[in-house]
């Protein structure tokens, strides 16, 4: 059986590590730690290139090499180990960088800047390496919230299956930035329609496609909804469906949304909340893409910021960033809700998790 590794990004502290290597038994989902490495501040959240030979992480920082700015680092990951060697690091143009994305040629990295409120692109070298920014884009205006919306916040950077649509949640914008994508540039250009709303002080967040590329699926941090999209894959356009809660409580005391997925099997829709420290399961309608509220369980632990699927669609992660664990969970394939394993590990301030299969 080929070996699962599962890379976690997290908020480095004091003398801790920043970005954690596991490898997971496929067949209860325990973790074994393989390595940790301390090279960049604040790698919150990694990506994988499509090889599967290279990792890139942020370092979600407002100051690097005296710029007003975070950073892109990259690392090769061993074929055989799955332990990473840093490489090189590159300027995020942009300050708080908080979620990065590579393009499926593997040619670019794609880096949301949320306290620059702007988008960059960084090529990506025949060794793995970064390259300075091909592209800078600087969003602008705000929205309702006056603590949260009074300017841009590019949240999170994804693709469109098809590569020629890039898709950027602006929490400060309530709108999810539209552009299209040239790989071989390193180019974004806004699209016509350039943007989908969300409802006003709703803040959008993180973005998932369904599976089949004709959904797609927003998580509101501020006012802790769900919304879904139908996807038009030629004019890289987005038609609101519904919007949900996330939660009971709403938003109030202090809860937020964190993330979303959608399940291997496009069955099945999960978002995290904080505060409410829950992680809610929709069942979603193959034809019509809309969502019904199935669960909300326990994260295990406290705020509970990203999660991941593993590869064989069996067990979610849990990366708990305020009780520093990270819980396995194991999805019923029936009903899709997450059932606690009994296992979990302890790892400073989780943020990101990510699967590698190698062998």
């Amino acid at each position: 059986m080929s070996d699962l590794f599962v890379y976690v990004g997290t908020y480095t502290r004091e003398d801790r590590e920043g970005i954690y290597v596991y490898r997971m038994n496929q067949s209860d989902g325990s973790l074994t730690r393989v390595q940790a490495v301390g090279d960049v501040r604040n790698p919150s959240f990694v990506t994988i290139h499509p090889s599967g030979r290279y990792l890139y992480a942020v370092s979600e920082v407002a100051d690097y090499n005296g710029n007003r700015s975070g950073a892109i680092a990259a690392y090769s990951i061993h074929q055989v180990s799955g332990e990473l060697t840093y490489l090189n690091r590159e300027s995020a143009v942009g300050t708080g960088p908080c979620h990065v994305s590579v393009d499926s040629t593997g040619k670019n990295v794609l880096v949301a800047n949320y306290g620059g409120g702007n988008v960059a692109v960084l090529p990506i070298n025949t060794d793995g390496t970064v390259s300075k920014a091909s592209e800078f884009i600087q969003h602008t205006g705000g929205s309702v919230n006056p603590n949260r919306q009074k300017e841009p916040h590019a949240h999170s950077i994804n693709l469109d299956p098809t590569n020629r649509f890039a898709f950027v949640a602006d929490l400060g914008l309530d709108k999810v930035m539209i552009y299209r994508f040239d790989a071989e540039r390193g180019k974004l250009t806004p699209n016509n329609p350039p943007y989908a709303e969300v409802a006003l002080g709703a803040g959008p967040r993180h973005f998932a496609f369904h599976p089949t590329g004709r959904f797609a699926y927003v998580i509101n941090e501020i006012d802790c909804t769900m919304t879904a999209f139908r996807y038009d894959a030629e004019k890289g356009s987005l038609l609101t469906l519904q919007t949900l809660p996330t939660q009971p409580e709403g938003p109030g005391n202090g809860n937020s949304t964190a993330d979303v997925h959608v399940s291997n099997d496009g069955r099945f829709l999960y978002g995290s909340n904080r505060g409410h420290d829950t992680i809610v399961i929709y069942e979603l309608d193959p034809t019509a893409g809309t969502m019904k509220q199935v669960g909300l369980v326990s994260s295990g632990g406290k705020t509970p910021r990203n999660f991941g699927i593993d590869p064989s669609g069996k067990f979610l992660l849990a990366a708990n960033q305020s009780s520093d664990n990270i819980v396995v969970f194991k999805i019923n394939q029936t009903t899709g809700v997450p059932e606690p394993t009994g296992h979990s590990v302890e790892v400073p301030a989780p943020v990101c998790v990510k699967f590698l299969t190698i062998g």
